[in-house]
């Protein structure tokens, strides 16, 4: 485990801004760091890892959106 403490956005972002990465890569690269932080292997800054859960909590709600849509898309078709 290294000493440096992440910062849980920024390792997701890097210079980017949060408009520019797509949903799934976000999923991905959270689902990573926060395995990392619950096992130990990792550090995060942990204020600001309760202050970037909105990252994480925007791809979810639009990946529920989408998923949302196509279930619509599929029971209207089999209507």
């Amino acid at each position: 485990m290294s000493d440096r403490e992440l910062n849980f956005a920024r390792e997701i972002l890097g210079s980017r801004s949060y408009r520019d990465v797509p949903d799934a890569e976000v999923l991905q690269e959270a689902e990573g760091l926060l395995s990392a932080w619950l096992s130990g292997e990792t550090r995060m800054e942990r204020p600001k890892l309760y202050d970037h859960y909105a990252l994480l909590l925007l791809a979810l709600t639009r990946q529920v959106r989408a998923l949302e849509a196509r279930v619509a898309q599929l029971e209207a078709r089999d209507e």
